[in-house]
């Protein structure tokens, strides 16, 4: 009988689940909102298969009033999809930093993997370019202090950065390897990300991982490759400007026994020899720091969580849209 029950409420639910999770991928909030006034339940409904809830839909579309509606009627705010995705992860996907925030404002796990490769959010993020994703991921590591990529490029004592800043958490984050030892720089510097590249050299990345031979995942480079070597067969000679300036090394082998260089040749990128057969200080200096570290988000952060619904809705989405909005990228200042 409580098959049968169990049943009965999940046929009775789906039309108004289905509604619900068209109203969170249009992006309709009265719709959503009188749904989920008539069911708060809806809010945990997934779709058939493949899994999806409406929180994933609407994370996915950008629709953060909807994303912030759903969380507060109590939806699992780390659910998961079939490929193991959580909404945080789809809205670095696709770049909708506004979702991210609200995401992280309510305390979303930015250590999730999905079940297909290991990635994380940070992963997404790095490898589709989301550079304003990245930092907002980030938010809870990085210091709202002054000149913060100064100190960190001249190991500063810990006293400087304040009792917030934990070196150790923000470099393991920053460094987690994806399956086949993949990380967030890797995939920033395959896809000739420049912005995303250097907030993430910016913020700890090491430019010295390697990747590794794990038998799940096709590796066309070949393991023990690091970031230059992606650089390389990705294409992009200011990554490999970048990266060569902060240290990678130009005769670094893989497995196969290739350089970078190697790779480039492999991959037909010849315009990448000059690059590629410099010596080091020949290369051009990178020494200004990203954009993005000049907004101090921390504090924003926990200043927004201690004021939860005056701001999450709108005003400090709308605040933040002038420093991290697709019209404007702040200049490198100090704050």
């Amino acid at each position: 009988m409580r098959f049968f029950s169990l049943m009965g409420n999940s046929f009775g639910c789906s039309a108004s689940g289905e509604r619900l999770v068209s109203a969170a991928r249009d992006g309709d909030v009265q719709e959503a909102k009188a749904l989920l006034e008539y069911n708060p339940r809806l809010a945990k409904y997934s779709t058939f298969g493949v899994r999806n809830s409406p929180l994933h839909y609407s994370a996915a579309q950008g629709h953060h009033e909807i994303v912030s509606l759903l969380i507060e009627s109590g939806v699992d705010i780390n659910l998961r999809n079939y490929r193991g995705q959580t909404a945080l992860m789809q809205a670095c996907q696709y770049g909708h930093w506004e979702v991210v925030l609200t995401l992280v404002l309510y305390k979303a796990n930015i250590h999730k993997a999905d079940y297909l490769n290991g990635g994380t959010a940070l992963h997404l993020a790095a490898l589709n370019g989301h550079s304003r994703c990245i930092r907002i991921l980030l938010a809870d590591y990085i210091p709202s202090v002054p000149n913060f990529y100064k100190l960190v490029k001249k190991k500063s004592r810990i006293e400087e950065f304040g009792s917030e800043f934990d070196e150790g958490s923000l470099y393991e984050t920053i460094n987690r390897p994806a399956d086949g030892g993949v990380t967030a720089l890797h995939m920033a510097a395959l896809n000739g990300h420049v912005d995303s590249l250097q907030l993430l050299l910016d913020l700890g990345a090491s430019v010295n991982e390697v990747t590794v031979e794990d038998g799940t995942t096709i590796d066309l480079i070949g393991a023990g490759s690091t970031p230059l070597h992606y650089a390389a067969c990705g294409g992009n000679a200011q990554c490999c400007q970048v990266l060569i300036s902060r240290g990678a090394s130009l005769s670094a082998e893989n497995a196969k026994g290739w350089t970078a260089l190697a790779v480039a040749r492999s991959w037909h990128r010849d315009w990448l020899e000059e690059v590629l057969m410099a010596q080091p200080e020949a290369q051009a200096s990178t020494s200004s720091s990203s954009p993005y570290l000049c907004l101090p988000l921390m504090s924003i952060v926990k200043i927004a969580r201690e004021t939860f619904h005056q701001v999450v809705d709108g005003e400090l989405v709308d605040g933040l849209e002038v420093q991290l909005g697709e019209t404007f990228v702040p200049e490198p200042v100090d704050f």
